[in-house]
């Protein structure tokens, strides 16, 4: 079978059949995969069975990957996985729930806020895709907005302001708003701020995109309160009800999306039922200040 898409959203979020993600796919199916995720963004991938394996050749047919080292303040005695995955589950190398007062835990709950992968790498993601194993009795959905219609619905006046805008992103500004500032040295410089345009040009489909995140907290060569004050402007103007995807997670789903297009965030779930969800991620090009010279 091939590839068929149908829409979830307009022109934004698509259900995906056809294909058995577990098995090697062809030429012809990675460039319709590819097309699809140009046209939506977001694709949903129903009742797959894939183990991690299967998953792991799955991202790598459609480009090189991104290993998740450093991300999370798991230490590598801590892993539940090998490196090709994120693990942004809430669970402990031993399967069990972290404490509701885990460090590892309250650093995580920043994946609730709006965000896009890897935006505080120099070179941020491509693609991610995550696989649901496990899933709370309720809760747990993630949201998706769509960048690029938000920015297509701003006024001329402040596209105009936010065109030739650098933003400095990091994990440190993110998991601050939550309250979070206990860091160590190591790991204050491990998430040291890096550079990313705030307007991008998607490679492919040729749309602009506002490029927001959590992680951006300051916007070179302004003063702090007003870059502030900009970045959640925009980030309420982005993350209205239409502009916005919700997954209802079924075990078995596979989720994929273009964080050069979208932003996401996971929503709350008893604390002390697992999630058991795994991500693997696409390397993105260049850095987004490289790419618009």
């Amino acid at each position: 079978m091939s590839l068929t898409l149908n829409a979830l959203t307009p022109d934004f979020a698509a259900e995906a059949s056809g294909l058995d993600l577990s098995s090697p796919l062809t030429p012809e199916d990675v460039s319709a995969i590819h097309a699809g995720m140009d046209q939506y963004a977001v694709l949903v991938f129903h009742d797959q069975q894939l183990d991690n394996e299967q998953q792991l050749a799955f991202t790598k047919s459609l480009g090189p990957i991104e290993e998740a080292i450093g991300t999370s303040l798991r230490k590598p005695s801590e892993y539940r996985l090998p490196t090709t995955f994120a693990d942004v589950s809430n669970l402990d190398q031993d399967n069990r729930p972290f404490a509701r007062d885990d460090r590892r835990r309250q650093f995580a709950i920043g994946n609730r806020l709006w965000h896009s992968d890897s935006s505080f790498k120099v070179v941020p993601a491509k693609y991610s895709l995550l696989y649901a194993h496990v899933l709370p009795s309720k809760g747990g959905e993630t949201e998706f907005a769509d960048m690029r219609a938000a920015y297509d619905a701003l006024d001329e006046e402040i596209k105009t302001v936010v065109e030739d805008l650098v933003c400095e992103h990091s994990q440190i500004y993110s998991r601050g708003r939550l309250g979070f500032t206990e860091f160590t040295d190591e790991e204050r410089e491990r998430m040291k701020p890096v550079l990313q345009c705030l307007v991008r040009t998607h490679p492919t489909s040729g749309r602009r995109s506002l490029y927001l995140s959590s992680h951006a907290g300051a916007i070179v060569d302004w003063p702090v309160p007003e870059a502030r004050a900009l970045l959640m402007d925009l980030m309420e103007h982005a993350t209205q009800r239409e502009f916005v995807y919700r997954h209802r997670w079924r075990v078995g789903d596979l989720v994929m999306w273009d964080n050069r297009a979208t932003m996401h965030r996971a929503r709350p779930f008893p604390h002390d039922e697992p999630r058991d969800m795994r991500r693997t991620t696409l390397m993105g090009d260049a850095p987004t200040v490289e790419q618009r010279m």
